[in-house]
């Protein structure tokens, strides 16, 4: 059982994010939870690194004092494990928006794999997906980009330290990435498709580590919430 002291001085709690919650909404239904338990008004807490909704994996929350870690926690290295899926692209580089393009994969070898990835290793220039939240003139730029709007984002510096291939199975190919602040796996995704002269999307995708942080060490949003004791009236 979590106690109100502990949670009001500062925890680290690490969730395993549910697939198709945003990570502000895992923030909201942890502080919204935790309000109602011990009938208070506020409490501090916040998340130190976004997950897609369509991503599962890490999140590292901060309660108390340590939201002020925040800041340092986003500075660590990631590591991810998700699948590419090649022969489409989407307008997100993932599976939230429809597919825009086909093309052909026929041409792609194990060999033209192993050489492109070695491409994506080191610091490499990356255009975040317009279906991100970037500030673009003053707006998240996924806001734009719903409307229809056409969105041209600058190109970054990001890091990449390792990517490897962990299993083809054409059109999917799953991988493993660790790298660093600030890089989005879809744009990754994207543009291996075209290094490989063909489209690709992100199908899946779980962030395993932040830092020494370890997704084998989190717990599901559902065992948090029952140990603060939580329950769904739903039902």
């Amino acid at each position: 059982m979590y106690l109100l002291e502990k949670l009001q001085e500062g925890q680290v709690i690490l969730i395993d994010k549910p697939l198709r919650w945003t990570s502000f909404q895992v923030v909201n239904k942890m502080r919204y939870t935790i309000q109602k338990k011990y009938h208070i008004k506020k409490i501090k807490i916040g998340h130190a690194g976004t997950l897609d909704p369509l991503a599962t994996g890490l999140l590292i929350m901060c309660t108390g004092k340590f939201t002020k870690k925040i800041e340092e926690f986003q500075g660590l290295f990631k590591e991810y494990t998700g699948t590419f899926t090649l022969g489409k692209t989407t307008p997100s580089y993932d599976l939230e928006t429809d597919f825009d393009g086909e093309f052909s994969y026929t041409h792609i070898t194990e060999e033209l794999l192993n050489n492109t990835v070695s491409k994506f290793i080191g610091e490499i220039d990356q255009v975040p997906p317009v279906f991100s939240a970037i500030q673009k003139d003053g707006k998240r730029a996924y806001d734009s980009a719903r409307k229809g709007k056409e969105l041209v984002l600058d190109s970054r510096k990001v890091m990449v330290y390792e990517f490897e291939i962990t299993n083809i199975d054409l059109p999917n190919i799953d991988f493993r990435i660790k790298c660093g602040k600030g890089t989005y796996i879809r744009s990754i995704a994207n543009d291996f498709g075209k290094a490989l002269n063909t489209g690709a999307y992100l199908s899946s995708l779980r962030r395993t580590k932040i830092g020494q942080f370890e997704v084998e060490n989190a717990k599901s949003l559902d065992v948090f919430l029952n140990e603060i004791g939580y329950q769904d009236k739903s039902n």
